[in-house]
């Protein structure tokens, strides 16, 4: 089984984000119609318009925007992120085979009731089938919107530059302007950090460069952290 190659972008008024690989961080590199997933490295992502990618840094090409993708619910329903406008918002991709993806839920879930205040709406955009999906949400409780894209997931990871690198997640502001993509597992500190900085654009006290430089430096300092933390608990336990 090889990779998925990643698709040219071809879009205007797009960004840069950096992707800085965190070795065996446990995600999933998926592929179309994949029953055994390949385990793979898990970057994460910061995507500030201004940053210039580093010289070993793969880079991933984002809207400025949230796009106006239509996918059905868990009731059939379509429904437009667009829907969301008004609303900071956190769109998550993920999977049910994908353990990374499954760690996230209660924290995603926890997330958007202690950000009620900031009126926070989480949306999920399942990449899956659609029966593994709903008995998936029977056993594991989600209490946001969901929406299923299918087992094919292309259309809607391409409209935001996307390859199948699961779990991936889009912060936007109210007026659903892409502020940060996270590749890989979501932390509680990472999501303080993003948020205020969604916060602070939110209520004018921020202009968007800035948040978006600020969530880079942040989440690479954070990576730092947690990667240095792992080592001395190896050489603890060794």
């Amino acid at each position: 089984m090889t990779d998925t190659p990643a698709r040219p972008a071809s879009r205007t008024g797009l960004f840069t984000a950096i992707v800085i690989a965190i070795a065996a961080a446990g995600g999933f590199l998926a592929q179309k119609h994949v029953t055994k997933p390949e385990v793979a490295p898990t970057p994460v992502t910061a995507a500030p318009a201004e940053a210039k990618p580093a010289a070993d840094a793969a880079t991933r090409k984002v809207p400025e925007v949230l796009p106006a993708i239509t996918i059905k619910d868990k009731n059939n329903k379509p429904r437009t992120l667009s829907e969301w406008k008004g609303r900071p918002l956190i769109v998550n991709f993920w999977a049910t085979w994908c353990a990374p993806c499954r760690r996230e839920i209660p924290l995603l879930n926890a997330v958007r009731t202690a950000r009620k205040a900031q009126k926070l709406e989480v949306v999920g955009i399942a990449v899956d089938f659609r029966e593994d999906v709903l008995a998936y949400i029977k056993k594991q409780p989600i209490d946001y919107p969901l929406l299923i894209e299918g087992e094919d997931g292309t259309p809607a990871m391409d409209a935001v530059g996307m390859t199948a690198a699961f779990p991936f997640t889009l912060f936007a502001d109210s007026q659903q302007r892409i502020l940060a993509l996270k590749v890989g597992e979501l932390h509680a500190e990472e999501l303080d950090l993003i948020l205020d900085e969604v916060k602070a654009v939110d209520s004018g006290q921020r202009d968007l460069p800035s948040a978006r430089a600020r969530i880079s430096d942040g989440l690479k300092e954070l990576a730092t952290k947690r990667a240095l933390s792992s080592d001395a608990e190896a050489d603890k336990a060794g």
